[in-house]
């Protein structure tokens, strides 16, 4: 009995990723996309709950539905001209598009029928943003920090590029 509920909770959060990744793409309304994108985004994070990877879910959630996706929102939503903007995306290259999402399925079902998929134990199930905190803050502490001063460093470069552009085009 709950193998079949956590069955049907795994294809109608699956049918839910395919069917909102789907209107992000074929969606009309750039902020209706947007949203869209945020049911996918959230559907990811359950997939990753269902693999045990507890941190993967959190920062999907952090990183991807509270950070990039609340800017892009506000960044479509705070310029005035393209809130009520209807996208109009004819159906310009269809053909190579679908001959190339094609070939891509074509590829994927042969490596999924071509390579001997061995099964693993699990191990034990416990959570693992533990092991992932302690190797960050322990073994991988001078990569970690090396890597937030660069992205500080062009975060900084980008505001000033910004700046600059904004004193000279007024």
């Amino acid at each position: 009995m709950e193998s079949m509920a956590s069955a049907a909770i795994f294809y109608g959060v699956a049918a839910l990723v395919l069917g909102s990744a789907l209107y992000v793409v074929v969606g009309k309304n750039l902020v209706h996309s947007a949203f869209a994108l945020v049911a996918a985004f959230f559907g990811v994070a359950v997939f990753y709950v269902y693999l045990g990877a507890d941190f993967l879910a959190g920062a999907q959630v952090l990183i991807y539905v509270g950070g990039i996706l609340t800017l892009l929102l506000f960044g479509v939503m705070l310029t005035n001209r393209i809130y009520n903007l209807n996208l109009r995306s004819g159906a310009i290259q269809v053909v190579p598009g679908a001959l190339s999402a094609g070939l891509v399925f074509a590829l994927l079902v042969w490596i999924i029928q071509s390579v001997e998929w061995g099964a693993m134990d699990s191990g034990d199930p416990g959570p693992t943003s533990e092991a992932i905190g302690r190797l960050l803050m322990g073994d991988y502490l001078l990569p970690f920090e090396i890597a937030s001063v660069l992205l500080l460093i062009a975060l900084m470069g980008a505001a000033m590029l910004v700046r600059r552009r904004g004193k000279s085009g007024s």
